[in-house]
Parts: C-alpha cells; sequence; structure tokens
C-alpha cells in the first residue's frame, strides 16, 4: 500500500547499512557522486549539523516541520512507522501495525521497555492521551488529517486500535510523520505552553537547550531501547538559512554536516574536498502555489496564463539543477509507479502566445473576478524566502509574468515566517515544494481537500471520487488509475505549478559515516536520506 519512490542511496556494498564496506558511488541524474569509505562503526564524539531554516517549535500539532524541522525531529523522536526503500510502510517504534478485513481498523502494538527521555514509559494510555489531548485537540495544526479517526481506543498495556470513519489503505503512513512521534505526555502537561521549547521523546538523543535561529542541543539517551545506538555522544543543530554561508561553513570546518534542498548548492557540494553526499532524487518538486480563493487565481484563464507563461527549462537553469534534475509535471518523479504518462502530456507546456489569449480574455471580461476595470492589468504579490537563488528564480517569474501585461511585486520572507504565512493563507502566489515521499492518498488529500495544510484552497469532486478510491483499495493498479485521474485534474486546472524535481543533499565531512545506512529494529534497510532527512541515530563519526 505504500507509495514507491527513487531513492538516491549508497549504504555498505553488502546492502546491510553496517560498517566494514569500501567507498560507494551512485548515479543521481546523470551524475556519478563518490562516497568515502565507511569503516567499522564509532562510539562517542559529536557533530554540528547545518540546516537551512529554523522551526517554530518541536511539539507534533503545534509544530510546522519542514525537511530541517526533520532532521532534529529524528534525533528527539522516534516514528511509530517508517517508509522502506521499495516505499512501503514498516513498524519502527511501533512491533506491528495490522487492519481488520475492511481496513477500518488499524491494531498497533508497541514494543515493550521503551522509556521517554523523562523515564516515563510508552505505552498504550500514553499514545492515547498524546492523540486526545494534543494531536486532535482543538487549535492542532494535525486535527483535520486526524479526522478520518473516530477514535483511538486502549485495548492494553501495550497495544491501541485506531477506528476509522472509512476504509483507509493509506492510514499506516499517517504515523510515519509527526502524528506518529510519540512524546511525553507527562513531560508535555508539566511544560504546558513551553512543551513546543522543551520536547521530550524515545529517540536516541535528548533534548538538552534551544537558543531560537541559533542552537537546538542534543545528547545521547543512555537508555535507548535500540542496543548499540545511538553512536555519537551530542548533536547541535544550527540553522544557516543562508546557501553559501552553510556550504562556506562545512568546507571550513565549522560546521559537520547541512542538509539542502537548492540545487546550486547540492551541484557546488560535489565540488568540495573531503565532503560526502548523500543525494536523492524522488517526488520533492519546486514550483508555485497560487491562492485561488483570491481573485484574480479564482480564475482558470488566470491561472492557465501563468502556468502556459513559464519556460521550465530557463527554470530550471536559475535554480542551477541544469543537468541534474527533470522538468516536473506532476506530484511524483518519472521513476515512480504513480507517475503517469498521459499527466505529462497534458501538463500545459511553455506556450506564450496562448498564455496571451488566456490573459487577454480574462481582464477584457467585464465580470472578472477581481472587479477591475475592463483592460486594466492584473498585479499581485509573489512571494520566496531571501534566497539568492529564489530571489533570481522569482525575478524570472515576473519577467515572464510581465511579458503578458501583469504587474507582479516580489517580497521576500524568512523561511520559517513565510511557512505559517501560507499555512494561514495569507499569501497571493509563492514558491514552495510539492511532492514528497509518502502515499499518493496523503499527497492529494493533505493538498487538495478542504482545511490545513490545502494551501491553494484547490477541491474538485473527481479529487475527492478518486481519494475515495485509493482509500479503499490495496490494488496497486486500481490506486494508480485513482492518482492519474487526479494528477489530469491538477494539469487542467493549475492550481500549481512545477519547475524540475528537487535533488536533495545531506552533505557531510567524511570523518561523519553512514549517514543513509540507517536500518529499522529488525535489520532491515532503511530508504537512506529522503527529501534531505537523516536518521541521526544511526550515523557515528570515524577517529
Amino acid at each position: 500500500m505504500g507509495l514507491l519512490m527513487a531513492t538516491a542511496s549508497c549504504g555498505s556494498e553488502d546492502g546491510d547499512g553496517g560498517g566494514g564496506s569500501s567507498g560507494s558511488e551512485r548515479a543521481d541524474a546523470g551524475a556519478v557522486v563518490d562516497v568515502s569509505d565507511q569503516g567499522d562503526p564509532v562510539d562517542g564524539g559529536e557533530i554540528t549539523v547545518g540546516l537551512e531554516a529554523e522551526t517554530n517549535s518541536w511539539l507534533p500539532g503545534t509544530a510546522n516541520f519542514g525537511n530541517p524541522g526533520y532532521n532534529v525531529a529524528y534525533a528527539i523522536y522516534d516514528p511509530l512507522m517508517k517508509r522502506t526503500p521499495d516505499g512501503g510502510v514498516e513498524p519502527y517504534l511501533a512491533e506491528s501495525m495490522e487492519p481488520n478485513e475492511d481496513l477500518t481498523e488499524w491494531t498497533l502494538k508497541l514494543r515493550p521497555d521503551v522509556t521517554f527521555h523523562d523515564g516515563t514509559p510508552l505505552n498504550a494510555q500514553a499514545l492515547k492521551t498524546i492523540w486526545d489531548e494534543y494531536l486532535v485537540a482543538p487549535g492542532s495544526n494535525l486535527a483535520s488529517n486526524l479526522a478520518e479517526v473516530t477514535s483511538l481506543d486502549v485495548v492494553d498495556d501495550l497495544t491501541v486500535k485506531y477506528t476509522l470513519k472509512a476504509p483507509n489503505a493509506a492510514f499506516p503512513d499517517l504515523l510515519s510523520d509527526p502524528a506518529g512521534w510519540p512524546f511525553s505526555p507527562t513531560a508535555a502537561a508539566a511544560a504546558g505552553d513551553d512543551a513546543g521549547s522543551n520536547p521530550v521523546g524515545t529517540g536516541p538523543f535528548e533534548f538538552v537547550s534551544w537558543q531560537r535561529d541559533n542552537a537546538l542541543v542534543v545528547e545521547k539517551y543512555e537508555d535507548y531501547w535500540q542496543e548499540g545506538l545511538p553512536h555519537l555522544d551530542k548533536i547541535t543543530f544550527r540553522p544557516i538559512p543562508d546557501e553559501d554561508t552553510r556550504l562556506s561553513s562545512l568546507q571550513s570546518g565549522d560546521i559537520d554536516a547541512m542538509q539542502s534542498l537548492r540545487q546550486s548548492t547540492v551541484d557546488r557540494a560535489r565540488d568540495v574536498e573531503g565532503v560526502d553526499n548523500y543525494e536523492f532524487l524522488g517526488n520533492n518538486s519546486g514550483g508555485s502555489n497560487f491562492n485561488t480563493a483570491r481573485p484574480p487565481f479564482d480564475d482558470l484563464r488566470v491561472r492557465k496564463a501563468l502556468a502556459l507563461a513559464l519556460d521550465q527549462e530557463a527554470l530550471i537553469e536559475v535554480l542551477g539543477g541544469s543537468g541534474l534534475t527533470p522538468p516536473s509535471t506532476q506530484f511524483f518523479g518519472p521513476d515512480d509507479p504513480f507517475w503517469s504518462e498521459e499527466a505529462a502530456e497534458a501538463w500545459p507546456a511553455n506556450d506564450p502566445e496562448k498564455a496571451q489569449e488566456f490573459y487577454d480574455d480574462y481582464i477584457n471580461d467585464p465580470t472578472r473576478s477581481d472587479g477591475k476595470p475592463v483592460g486594466e492589468p492584473i498585479s499581485f504579490t509573489y512571494t520566496c524566502p531571501p534566497d539568492p537563488s529564489l530571489n533570481e528564480l522569482s525575478q524570472l517569474y515576473q519577467s515572464f509574468w510581465n511579458a503578458l501585461g501583469m504587474q507582479v511585486e516580489l517580497e521576500a520572507v524568512e523561511q520559517a515566517a513565510y511557512v505559517q504565512q501560507v499555512v494561514a493563507r495569507d499569501y497571493d502566489a509563492g514558491c514552495t515544494r510539492h511532492g514528497g515521499a509518502r502515499d499518493p492518498y496523503y499527497v492529494f488529500q493533505r493538498a487538495f481537500t478542504p482545511g490545513v495544510p490545502n494551501v491553494t484552497e484547490f477541491t474538485d469532486p473527481v479529487i475527492d471520487a478518486n481519494l475515495a478510491i485509493m482509500r479503499e483499495t490495496t490494488d496497486v493498479e486500481e490506486r494508480k488509475a485513482a492518482a492519474e485521474a487526479i494528477s489530469l485534474v491538477l494539469a487542467e486546472n493549475v492550481p500549481v505549478t512545477f519547475t524540475g524535481g528537487t535533488l536533495t543533499v545531506v552533505a557531510v565531512d567524511d570523518a561523519v559515516k553512514n549517514v543513509d545506512g540507517w536500518v529499522f529494529p529488525d535489520g532491515s534497510e532503511g530508504n537512506g536520506t529522503p527529501d534531505g532527512t537523516a536518521m541521526w541515530g544511526h550515523v557515528w563519526k570515524a577517529e
């Protein structure tokens, strides 16, 4: 029932993620990247990790976790479920998870003898308290996504049952995300409003301190439930929003590791001596969102004009991805089984003349939705974080749309603030990342059904009908057909646009080992570094 993905991973040559391997190399979008010898695991030491942005909170339900936040979260929290290399979802912190016959009930069993960092036990009652008092409570930013669950009930001390309103084959995938990252309800209650600044999980590292916009420090949890982990004693996570500064900090040794989703940074990191680059090209793609609840983006003619005016190859080149990544046409990459050739052909390719026709038809319509006089140009603000490559990208968007007669103002907002702004739908149009390593049901359900995080506010009955199909069957072909139908709706209605696939990287000093070699508790292979995230509890630092 999982979503397959194209992984760009390298671990030991025998595939077990353990030590003793020689260096490995992998092909990513036509390039070959070398990784140093991994050697045998080493215990002790500390590293500093540079992140592209700060996160507003660390408590599931209040936090807006992006790719940087996931890196920190995987140090402090363990996910109940985790994705496999072939896109399935298997138990990680959980011991097992099984559905009833009609997929309306899912029974999850926890591993015994797992404790939170405050010493309290992870048990069924803890999961229920977390669910009822935090995850689905009023004000939780996860509540709308979890509304399909009518109840979480305690079966016994280590077992809970999730009862759903309707069948959902994709439900286990939901517990690989923040809704499936248990935190101590005892500690959260004691911290009250400060719980998001004092996270207490079951993960390999326990929280020590957080100076917002400066550093978050974690240290090895001595009573961690996975024997032999973690290897490191301490990690400091530092938000370094400027791409050049983050890369130069790695090059100078000021930090030991960094993550990036910027194509120019991925390309430049390949040339830094003494650095291993763990790259990943999956479903993540750059692009734009349009707030379809606001005129003029509520009119299909305007959205089609915006899409048809874009030269994707030129946009990819600006991002430094020329030759690294292909143009995108949908929420899935070409190597994903849910990628659709029909949707790719239906996507509005660059056609400035047709774009002009749609634009002129709108501005000359006396009933145009923005209420402006006939012939007056439309005007709007395009918002993006202030990274140099994104500034250049925004300027290129502006030039394409100005050529039609639009008046586009550019606005730069720091990423953490921008995320909150978009989630609140307080924007006209802006840059974004689409897709991700998850089941297609949740990819589309989150993006195009009412409520947070549908930041475009676009909905469609065809999307709803095909989401229902994906909920009710585990048949791969039926689910592919449903995903294709949704991709075709998006190609026709363009609430979003795409640039190209996002090649991500976790770049590390070559003394930092096993970055993509994490394994499940049963020893089976993990899925590497999807979208620039790492399972830091499995990483070690060579002496």
